[in-house]
């Protein structure tokens, strides 16, 4: 009965526990726009990206994952492939900045608690909100128009594709890139502005490297 006690104490916390192992990190990478300014390519970083992420591991298979992301979005009419925008000559530049929270699902078994190197492809989605501020110029015009002097708040969808591999038994290293829909088409300035097509909301899009550090409590294993 004692051996039988034992063996239960040593299973409770190894359930609730062996998956719990948490990671805190680094983003570092490149931002690009895809909207109703500038050229369409969905990866074509512009702009330096950096951030901060948090991810709580509940299985081998998927974690939890919260971050902040910031940069300074912007895209230019004449970097466009398309002459009615090349003509029109419009550039705007955006302060954004990003909260994310949601689900990252692992394609292979990611056990942080195994010694042996780990590779896996990731796929992440959630929920992102996002402050923002923009200024629209006008280059033909020589006019520039800028949002309302509060931060715009809005919502989006990340879609993030990535690979990882552990360097050692506490680093992580990620490659990734995440499109965001966004659900307003005034990241630009697009809408105030009478200009664009307004069914088409706006993209933006973070490509970059990832670091993680992980801590947390080991599963328990019992002596036979």
């Amino acid at each position: 009965m004692n051996k039988i006690f034992y063996l239960l104490f040593c299973l409770l916390p190894f359930t609730n526990t062996q998956a719990q192992i948490h990671e805190i990190g680094v983003f570092a990478g490149g931002s690009n726009f895809v909207g109703d300014v500038g050229p369409t390519t969905y990866l074509a970083p512009n702009e330096p990206a950096f951030g901060v992420l948090y991810k709580w591991n509940k299985s081998p298979r998927h974690a939890y994952r919260f971050s902040y992301m910031q940069s300074n979005i912007n895209s230019d009419d004449s970097d466009s492939k398309e002459a009615a925008r090349n003509q029109r000559g419009y550039r705007f530049e955006n302060n954004l900045k990003e909260v994310s929270l949601g689900l990252e699902f692992n394609f292979f078994d990611f056990n942080l608690h195994d010694s042996r190197t780990k590779i896996t492809p990731y796929v992440f989605s959630g929920i992102s909100y996002f402050l923002s501020r923009y200024k629209l110029t006008d280059t033909q015009a020589g006019t520039t128009a800028e949002g309302r002097s509060e931060r715009r708040k809005s919502i989006a969808i990340p879609m993030i594709l990535g690979i990882k591999s552990t360097l050692s038994p506490s680093l992580i290293l990620g490659l990734e890139t995440g499109a965001r829909y966004t659900l307003t088409d005034d990241i630009e300035g697009s809408y105030n502005g009478n200009f664009g097509n307004i069914n088409n909301n706006d993209w933006y899009v973070f490509t970059g490297v990832t670091l993680t550090y992980t801590f947390g409590n080991k599963p328990c294993y019992c002596a036979e």
